[in-house]
């Protein structure tokens, strides 16, 4: 019976969304998100036997986060789901995981053969975790959120297998390895699915170790056991990315992680993680997991007391979403249920302080915090279970929890315009947890105030339902009507390589090369996503690196998004693309031009060599990535060196143009590099090429010279030389076979540095 409730209800979920989706579609498959047609590419390239690359051709791509999903939807590829139809496949892979999930959290409920009501309670489990409609748009949106759940599932079970053997200690030594090897496994294929999934596995080995009965040794033995594959995965991540492309992390994380941005200052870094993790948690307490109708903008009346403020606003619907808090809290304070509840305490509070590095996280729904999501759902079933079994919870723990939730209900309460802090007095808070506590005690009172709260988190979730619902077939078709209409445009254009800002449909229905203008997509090695972190002019610093003959021909981008790149480069406008009734999509508009890249490379050469000089010993091109890391290039950071890039007329050719980029260094700031291949017992000259924007000085350092250059403001190019005299470089070039410079800007205006070159004679 628990299998045919949990089959009905997996089915029925997965029906109602794509059902909103074909209401919407007129019948056509599609996704609510762009991103899962970035999977689907991959998954194409792998069927037809280019693993891990976005696009035959381009090479390695540490692109697509979850290295299994694509390979599991590529089976589905072979298999004849091609086209639109792999989301019917990716339906199915969810669908299975979802069911499993189902099935394999049921113990957690039953305990022992003769445990009738665990029995009976776990029926709660499926529609408690399908109730909410943030979570269902997420499992079913053809992300990896589902297959992810699906392997925490496994991870589950062998954790509780494991926790079957660790009692009896040196007695079934054989048995707890095995186990614990099968729980390390288990946690490898999480993290194979979601990198994030190394604090869910950790959690796990941890709560296993801490629950053997032995010495410490047997518990690190325990740990290390369950840790090993998860290590050993991620390791062989890091240096196959370190090989092929220069970077230990991946594309998405250089791109989406705010600790990777070389501009952010340490607290801004903090301070972003902070506002992240209050915005997820305040979203779904606040939004997903209420309807949040109540008229919430009367001002605080300090006059009013706390009890009076909380009774006017307990009429009020934000505030229901701490029902399901509520709920989720209570296995904690009961002997029964309370260290799987810690574990799923803990591996929600870990997942939600790693996913909130992703600046991501408040986007596209909040699903990179779903799976969180779904472990409190769990929990919250698991609690309306343990409220009606004759157990006394722990008054401690029961009051610190009130406690708590009595602070969150107050945050989540607060009026218009105010900060999320706790404001009520923790004194308040403490009574309302003791008559709580008092509630919790007797299980008449305890029993109709949790049917009382699963009533009214049903009741304020039903809303919310609806809207996702509607939500998912509106961003389905909204992708459709946009992205995969320009990709099968583009199909008939035929073009050479197109340059895209989103990384998905357009090329999967386009079936066209692609340059992945954000970094996702990789291409031979470059290193675009780090360029995209840098800033456009970086990127285009790329662009001119790759031949002319394999640039892309056709930008298919929201020209909102990339400033001056439509306008320089697209030459002309082919097609516009528009969506109405936008809920998902990056713009109103997707539009694609055709590019002319004609002006990348017009900067490499030097314009005016100094008197004296024939060679160009070596240069430095500020802003290119590659060039920078060759010379040791160091700007100033955080804070500094961003980038820049300008066209201008060309100086040697007054009717043409000439386009280059570099970075901006602020008075008092300093920018160091290396040249090399100097001749020694020569003089030489560096060369710096700039568009003065004021008056500025700089200061150069190399070897014992200490020289200096200044700048008057013009809408011109410049070269500026600066004499090294061949005895005062001659000790370092002879030490170290190259020249260190340093290059300090004294002001009053920025210096920026666009192209630096070494001649000699």
């Amino acid at each position: 019976m628990y299998l045919l409730v949990c089959a009905a209800a997996t089915l029925g979920s997965l029906r109602a969304f794509y059902g909103s989706m074909m209401k919407q579609t007129g019948g056509e498959w599609s996704a609510p998100l762009d991103d899962v047609f970035i999977h689907f590419d991959y998954a194409r390239s792998i069927a037809e036997g280019h693993p891990f690359e976005w696009v035959p051709g381009n090479g390695y791509s540490s692109g697509n986060t979850s290295l299994s999903y694509p390979f599991l939807l590529a089976i589905g590829y072979l298999a004849g789901f091609e086209a639109q139809a792999l989301m019917k496949w990716a339906a199915v892979l969810a669908g299975v995981c979802v069911f499993g999930l189902l099935l394999a959290a049921r113990p957690l409920f039953v305990r022992g053969p003769h445990d009738t009501w665990g029995r009976a309670a776990s029926f709660l489990l499926p529609p408690i975790f399908l109730g909410v409609g943030a979570l269902d748009w997420s499992l079913w949106s053809g992300m990896e959120v589902a297959l992810f759940l699906g392997t925490w599932a496994l991870a589950l079970r062998a954790y509780l297998w494991l926790e079957d053997a660790t009692p009896l200690g040196s007695e079934a030594r054989a048995t707890i390895r095995h186990r614990a090897w099968l729980l390390g496994l288990a946690g490898a294929c999480m993290i194979l699915t979601r990198p994030e999934g190394v604090t869910t596995i950790a959690v796990f080995g941890i709560a296993a170790a801490l629950g053997l009965r032995s010495g410490w040794r047997p518990r690190l033995g325990l740990a290390a056991r369950v840790a090993i594959p998860g290590v050993l995965v991620t390791a062989a991540q890091a240096v196959s990315n370190r090989a092929l492309t220069g970077e230990w992390s991946a594309n998405g994380a250089i791109v989406k992680l705010a600790v990777h941005s070389p501009f952010l200052t340490r607290d801004e870094k903090s301070t972003d993680w902070i506002e992240n993790l209050r915005y997820a948690a305040l979203r779904n307490l606040e939004y997903h997991f209420a309807d949040a109708t109540g008229d919430l903008t009367e001002p605080l009346d300090r006059s009013r007391s706390a009890l009076h403020d909380l009774a006017w606003r307990f009429s009020h619907d934000r505030g229901w979403g701490v029902a399901l808090l509520a709920l989720a809290c209570l296995p904690l304070a009961f002997p029964g249920a309370r260290k799987i509840a810690w574990v799923l305490a803990a591996q929600i509070a870990s997942w939600g302080a790693l996913v909130a590095l992703n600046g991501q996280v408040r986007w596209q729904n909040e699903r990179y915090v779903m799976p969180a999501v779904a472990w409190l759902l769990v929990l919250a079933a698991l609690g309306v279970g343990e409220a009606f079994r004759r157990a006394r919870p722990s008054l401690p723990v029961a009051l610190a929890m009130g406690a708590i939730l009595a602070q969150v209900y107050g945050v989540v309460t607060r009026p218009a315009d105010t900060p999320p802090v706790f404001r009520l007095s923790w004194t308040f808070a403490l009574e309302v947890a003791a008559a709580g506590a008092v509630v919790l005690s007797v299980l008449p009172a305890r029993a109709v105030a949790t049917v009382l709260a699963l009533l009214f988190a049903y009741d304020h979730q039903a809303s919310k339902m609806r809207d996702q619902r509607w939500f998912f077939g509106r961003a389905s078709r909204n992708i459709r009507d946009q992205h995969v209409t320009m990709g099968r445009w583009l199909a008939r254009q035929k073009p050479r390589r197109v340059l895209v800002g989103d990384a998905g449909a357009i090329i999967y229905a386009s079936h066209a090369p692609g340059l992945d203008i954000i970094g996702l997509g990789g291409y031979r090695g470059m290193p675009f996503a780090r360029a995209s972190v840098h800033g456009l002019p970086a990127t285009m610093e790329l662009i001119e690196r790759i031949p002319p003959a394999d640039r892309p021909d056709v930008l298919a981008i929201f020209p909102t998004w990339w400033g001056v790149l439509p306008i320089w480069f697209g030459a002309q406008v082919l097609e516009r693309f528009p969506v109405e009734g936008n809920v998902i999509c990056g713009g109103y508009e997707h539009v694609a031009y055709r590019a002319d890249f004609s002006l990348l490379g017009s900067g490499a050469t030097l314009r005016a060599m100094p008197r004296g000089d024939h060679h160009v010993r070596d240069e430095v091109d500020v802003a290119d990535l590659v060039s920078e890391g060759a010379h040791g290039y160091a700007f100033p950071r955080p804070a500094g060196g961003w980038t820049d890039m300008r066209i201008l007329g060309d100086p040697s050719h007054p009717y043409k143009d000439l386009f280059d980029a570099g970075r901006r260094i602020a008075q008092g700031r300093a920018e160091r590099f290396h040249v090399g291949n100097v001749v020694a017992g020569r003089p030489a000259h560096l060369v710096f090429r700039t568009a003065p924007e004021g008056a500025s000085r700089i200061v150069i350092r190399a070897g014992r010279v200490e020289a200096h250059a200044s700048f008057a403001r013009t809408e011109a190019w410049v070269e500026e030389a600066v004499e090294l005299p061949a005895e005062a470089i001659a000790d370092a070039v002879e030490r170290a076979g190259r020249l260190d410079v340093e290059v300090t800007n004294e002001g009053p205006s920025d210096f920026v540095d666009y192209h630096v070159w070494l001649t000699q004679p």
